[in-house]
């Protein structure tokens, strides 16, 4: 039990602020002086720029996990569009790490300020306390909470998530709630039950029958409504009792789901997701049991193995495909929308392996980052590097490529070099791993925690030619669209080129060197270290006549592929199509959510979300005959039957928020993204009004020839007899990391964030040549064996 006293904040406070802090400790299981203060409030100045600064009375409501940010001027209104759950916090910074705190930085301490960074395209939070007390206050109980909510079970989530709108529903928060104020809550959760079956429902919890249920009643609703028959199904079907599950029939289970059946995991799991200690103790799992293994991350539609690094990362650069950004620098379109660090720091969190520079002549000698000849905005080039030195190894310790776009003078290019090697200093790698004549690239072990260069460079022999003219644009967009578009196009003088490069930048490109594409004669003579850039459009015409030789181009030499320039609001075209011919750096603009990045998100899923993902062997081999436009037969052709049964989904959230009654109707489309004869698009019947506990039992079927490329993609959406239909969530993975058997996938936000605990349940089937298979081993084992 707490006492009672003063706060941190060195204020006394009533016995009823006391119990009301205390609440949240005691529910989420944290005690913690942080947690109270928190729940005390406390008065802060929100800011945006050095001229706009605002006072906000921050709060943690009573549920424990959503923050309240109030203004003067905020209504009850408006409260729900003032609040952000700790679920949406990406991380907390301490002291001035944000630009608009960076700016500030010598008029404010440091240790007053903080930033609540959240995950998708919402704004970060910048914050000044009043004093360093109370930002540490926040600072730590906001982390202590995020940690507590990464841990989370689903069926905490569960109870969280119904105890918040259960708050909601209780319209006079007497605690306990009139058959109107049920209504409003199964409104609310996405739920339309019949009149009948409602009343029916309420009666029967109505244990004391006052037409009103009481805390414990109101709990029984709810267990009521959170029931899963078809999980009570699949228990049932194993069990021979119906009551429990003994070990022999767990072991029966785990090996039909293709899992490690052996009798150590299934005490494990026994010992793990039973609550009952009876059972436990005799190794039986019981219903719940069953259900809680059956709802946690151990039973996810994704392979474990796959969310930590299992491919061998010694092959050479080129083997791998390597998550790549294109304008990382803008937050929205590339016309009129802010440069900032800020994406960077995003790209990078998720992993991003490549990132795009476009430099330009700056004021005062210092080079800026923007769009040029549009209005978007600048940031230093030398923030860029400084914010890039701090988080370009947080998600992962392998070589970061920075892209430069180069539209400097040769000055200003020498103050670019310059402000590399003295800010990523050791990171930068300046000279070849090995004084041998290179035969391949090197790999992303050997270079691991290296930043490299990609951009022209001189030709020692050249270096001398001419020292006039300024200003140049060795982009790695622009220069090599023109020269890539044609075989017959003029070669530049390569004098005049080298002219306009800074010795001292051109110093710094090793690995990476930025030339125009040539066509395909002798690929095997083609120096590993040289990469091309291609438009879509142009990539897209090589794939279509002679995409052969464009795999075997990319199985020695790295390309990038970039949008067309006519994409103005920064919409991003279709990776796969470029990932089927083996091009490794397909740059997107990950600041633009949709399909597209919803793919670039599932294929680096794989190998702990590192940033590179091994190409399959027929993408590998300067020899290959495989065609990504012709694949019938050929290298990597392996027919595969992908049988998904959409059995249900749970807690799906309203899309209209505006109108209290309605209530999602949804569908769920499966589609497959591979070569061009895999590509499909199959989808369930609509229900009608209920997104809380929807059940399909629809079993969808795809055939498929080169599965080692394919990526599974699901969706839910909001059926609209009238419009188009409203996306609700969806979740991406390679077929290579899916799992058989009875699955739960996690839904995602259209920004790519988690949509908890939106989930849905499925069973999946994986068929070659007639012989069911049932794990990714096996399907490793047979792969080895059809080759041998």
């Amino acid at each position: 039990m707490l006492g009672r006293g003063k706060s941190a904040a060195g204020s006394s406070s009533s016995p009823r602020e006391e119990k009301r802090a205390m609440e949240p400790s005691r529910r989420l299981g944290l005690d913690s002086d942080d947690i109270r203060l928190m729940m005390k409030g406390c008065s802060m100045v929100k800011v945006r720029s050095s001229s706009w600064q605002k006072s906000r009375s921050l709060r943690l409501l009573e549920d424990g996990l959503t923050v309240w940010c109030e203004s003067s001027k905020s209504s009850r209104k408006a409260k729900s569009q003032q609040t952000f759950a700790v679920t949406e916090v990406e991380c907390i910074r301490e002291g001035c790490k944000s630009e608009a705190l960076r700016r500030l930085s010598g008029s404010v301490q440091e240790n007053q300020c903080f930033t609540v960074v959240f995950k998708g395209a919402r704004k970060s939070l910048d914050l000044i306390c009043p004093d360093e007390v109370e930002a540490q206050s926040w600072v730590r109980g906001l982390r202590t909470l995020k940690d507590y909510v990464a841990n989370m079970s689903q069926k905490e989530k569960l109870d969280h998530w119904i105890r918040r709108y259960l708050k909601s529903a209780d319209q006079n928060q007497d605690g306990k709630m009139s058959y109107d104020e049920v209504k409003r809550l199964l409104q609310m959760i996405n739920i339309d039950l019949s009149e009948h079956y409602a009343r029916c429902l309420f009666k029967r919890c109505d244990k004391t029958g006052d037409d009103r249920l009481d805390h414990v009643e109101i709990e029984e609703f709810c267990r009521e409504l959170l029931r899963r028959p078809e999980l009570d199904a699949v228990f049932i079907r194993y069990s021979s009792n119906s009551c429990v599950l003994a070990t022999p029939e767990l072991r029966d289970f785990l090996g039909d789901q293709g899992e490690d059946a052996s009798l150590g995991h299934a005490k494990s799991l026994i010992h793990t997701y039973e609550l009952n200690d009876w059972a436990q103790k005799n190794l039986f799992m019981s219903q719940n049991g069953f259900t809680m293994y059956m709802l946690s991350q151990e039973n996810n539609v994704v392979n474990p193995e796959h969310t930590r690094v299992h491919q061998d990362m010694s092959r050479p650069l080129s083997h791998y495909f390597i998550s790549s950004s294109h304008n990382t620098y803008l937050t929205k379109d590339q016309v009129t929308s802010a440069s900032s660090t800020e994406p960077y720091i995003r790209a990078l969190n998720q992993g991003c392996r490549c990132v795009e520079l476009d430099c330009w002549d700056g004021d005062k000698g210092e080079p800026a980052i923007y769009h040029g000849h549009t209005l978007t905005s600048k940031v230093a080039f030398k923030e860029v590097i400084e914010t890039i030195n701090q988080y370009a190894f947080k998600a992962s310790p392998y070589p970061l490529t920075l892209s430069l776009e180069n539209h400097c003078s040769v000055e200003q290019q020498a103050v670019m070099a310059r402000h590399l090697r003295t800010i990523l200093g050791s990171k930068l790698l300046t000279r070849p791993l090995r004084s041998q004549t290179l035969m391949d690239l090197p790999s992303p072990e050997e270079l691991r925690g290296r930043i490299l260069i990609k951009a022209k460079k001189q030709n020692p022999h050249l270096s001398q030619l001419g020292k006039s003219g300024s200003y140049a644009s060795f982009s790695s967009s622009s220069e090599d669209e023109q020269a890539g578009g044609s075989k017959n196009t003029p070669k530049k003088d390569p004098a005049k080129v080298c002219s306009k490069l800074s010795p001292e930048l051109s110093e710094l490109v090793v690995y990476c060197k930025s030339v125009s594409f040539r066509g395909f004669e002798n690929l095997s003579e083609k120096p590993p270290d040289e990469m091309s850039s291609f438009s879509e459009s142009e990539a897209l015409r090589q794939i279509k006549d002679s995409g052969k030789l464009f795999v075997r181009h990319n199985s020695r030499q790295l390309s990038r592929i970039y949008p067309s320039g006519q994409r103005l609001q920064s919409s991003n075209y279709d990776p796969q199509e470029m990932w089927n011919a083996g091009c490794q750096m397909v740059a997107l603009n990950f600041q633009t959510p949709g399909e597209q990045m919803d793919l670039n998100q599932g294929r680096f899923l794989a190998n702990g979300r590192c940033g590179y993902i091994l190409k399959p062997a027929f993408l590998c081999s300067p020899k290959s005959n495989f065609n990504p436009e012709n694949t019938g037969g050929g290298p990597g052709h392996n027919p595969t039957q992908l049988t998904i049964r959409i059995i249900s989904a749970q807690q799906l959230p309203k899309i209209n928020t505006d109108k209290a009654s309605s209530i999602v109707d949804p569908q769920v489309s499966v589609e497959i993204h591979g070569v061009a004869i895999d590509n499909a698009r199959k989808k369930t019947q609509r229900i009608d009004n209920n997104g809380f506990n929807p059940r399909w039992d629809c079993t969808l079927s795809f055939q498929m020839q080169v599965p080692d490329l394919a990526l599974v993609r699901f969706v839910v959406e909001d059926h609209d007899h009238k419009a188009k239909n409203d996306f609700v969530g969806q979740f991406t993975l390679p077929f290579t990391s899916l799992r058989t058997g009875y699955r739960h996938v996690h839904l995602l936000k259209a920004d790519g964030s988690s949509l908890s605990p939106a989930t849905l349940f499925i069973h999946v089937k994986v068929t070659r040549k007639g012989v069911p298979i049932k794990s990714v081993s096996e399907r490793i084992t047979m792969a080895k064996g059809k080759k041998a």
